[in-house]
Formats: structure tokens, sequence, C-alpha cells
């Protein structure tokens, strides 16, 4: 409880093909977020099926949710 307002810690998860796809995703999460972020964490991941590079962009934002 923070000044007299619950809140609960919550995790969201994006993965995206294109890095641009993994932005507007998490601007849109922002855009109705009703809380406080704790922590974003960001990775990328590459892998090689033996004919094309595959992306994976992901990200794990930790917040706060107002009750």
């Amino acid at each position: 409880m923070i000044n007299g307002v619950v809140f609960m810690l919550k995790v969201k998860l994006f993965d995206e093909e294109h890095e641009l796809d993994l932005e507007d995703a998490i601007n849109d999460f922002l855009e109705e977020l009703e809380g406080e972020i704790l922590n974003i964490q960001y990775q990328v991941a590459l892998a090689n099926d033996g004919k094309e590079m595959v992306y994976c962009y992901s990200a794990l934002i930790f917040y706060h949710e107002k009750e």
C-alpha cells in the first residue's frame, strides 16, 4: 500500500518478430497502464534454420497496478 492505495505486482510479456512491432505493442500497453513500471527487461534471440535468420525481440515489464 502506497499513500492509502493498494497496488498489485504484475508482469507483462511481449514477443515479436520485428523490433518496431515490439515497440508498438509496448507503447500500446503503456498508454493503458494505470500504475507504475518497476523494471523492464529486453532480449533479442537469433536462430538460423539453414535458410534464414529468425529474430525474436522480447520484453518483460514488471509493474504495479492500482486495485
